[in-house]
């Protein structure tokens, strides 16, 4: 089985990539330079040209996500920037694997909720965002 990890030096993406290759044929991207191995790849997240370029070339049975828009107060005054990597960019790679067999998995946020719920939520509650990070 081939698995795309995306955002292989992240907090989450770091710690799936010492797990995956038990799993797998581990293929990694990552911001910076590569390390060198074939199956690391350079690629800024936000050029959905190139992610699904290389989505073409690896054709992973399996996509994690671990990439994603942070800076939650930040997001206030980059809402475009944080729409692009928490939106579309997930929604990119849903349209690639449902045409190519392929399973998404991807990290989300409980930003989504406005909190006002006593009990822990689920995943068929109703989102209600309070915030650009939260809708993106």
């Amino acid at each position: 089985m081939r698995i795309l990890l995306l955002g292989a030096t992240g907090q989450v993406g770091w710690e799936l990539a010492q797990v995956l290759p038990a799993h797998g044929e581990l293929y990694t991207t990552r911001r910076g330079a590569p390390t060198g191995g074939n199956n690391d790849f350079q690629l800024d997240t936000q050029d959905l040209g190139g992610l699904l370029a290389l989505l073409d070339r690896v054709r992973p049975d399996v996509v994690v996500n671990a990439t994603a828009y942070t800076a939650v107060d930040r997001a206030e005054s980059e809402p475009e920037l944080a729409m692009r990597l928490n939106a579309d960019v997930p929604r990119a790679l849903g349209t690639w694997a449902a045409g190519n067999d392929c399973l998404v998995l991807h990290y989300s946020t409980d930003y989504v909720f406005d909190g006002s719920k006593p009990e822990p939520y689920v995943e068929t509650d109703t989102p209600n965002p309070l915030s650009v990070y939260g809708r993106s």
